[in-house]
């Protein structure tokens, strides 16, 4: 069957204005923070805590920049405590956050992991998304390319690929179409931001172990 068009067209949701940046974006590339009780500044990937939310572009620098500026207690309008170190904090949590919905993708039989598996699934067209190790071999990833009409997640490690689907490694895998396979894929664009940087974002797959093949696919 043709698979040409399928998720085509990907909805973004509301904007929101980073507080460093200052530029409106869609919410789904920035990160939401909220001020507890005790006046902590507090990350909300979920979106789900109560609280005026404060948006900052999931980016190394301008998460950095929001906390040596003061921008956080600016925007709430009240003192605040900031995590130490927030971008890697933000990143460690969104890397969990990655590596669970893959997780939960597998139990559902929507992901699946290893060379033959995954070059099987693309081979079928069941293959929406190809995510590999960055600390994989750049050969060896070389010889599978995202489906035309999907996308590719190539800067998770090989042992966070591994978590995902109870192995010691994982250097290969693919997600199939679903709802949580959009999910993966939202979550995965905004650690790329700041894993990769902003300057790299849009050219990862094709210093990632990118064969010609994968650049014809969508980066997350």
């Amino acid at each position: 069957m043709s698979r040409g068009g399928a998720q085509k067209n990907r909805e973004d949701g509301p904007e929101r204005r980073c507080i460093a940046t200052g530029e409106t974006e869609p919410a789904s590339g920035l990160i939401r923070f909220v001020v507890g009780p005790e006046g902590q500044v507090v990350p909300d990937l979920a979106g789900k805590l109560p609280g005026r939310g404060i948006w900052v572009s999931s980016e190394t620098k301008a998460l950095e920049t929001a906390e040596k500026k003061g921008l956080f207690k600016r925007a709430a309008k009240a003192p605040v405590t900031v995590p130490e170190n927030l971008p890697v904090l933000v990143e460690q949590m969104l890397a969990r956050r990655v590596v669970e919905l893959i997780s939960l993708a597998r139990k559902s039989g929507a992901a699946v992991a290893g060379y033959e598996k995954v070059k099987d699934w693309l081979g079928r067209e069941d293959a929406d998304v190809l995510i590999q190790a960055e600390d994989g071999s750049s050969r060896g990833k070389s010889k599978l390319s995202t489906p035309p009409w999907g996308t590719y997640i190539g800067w998770l490690t090989a042992d966070e690929l591994g978590l995902a689907f109870g192995r010691e490694k994982v250097i290969h895998a693919a997600l199939g179409a679903g709802g949580l396979t959009k999910r993966v894929v939202e979550e995965a664009r905004r650690l790329k931001g700041l894993r990769v940087g902003a300057s790299d974002a849009k050219t990862v797959a094709g210093a990632t172990g990118g064969g010609s093949g994968r650049r014809k696919g969508r980066e997350s």
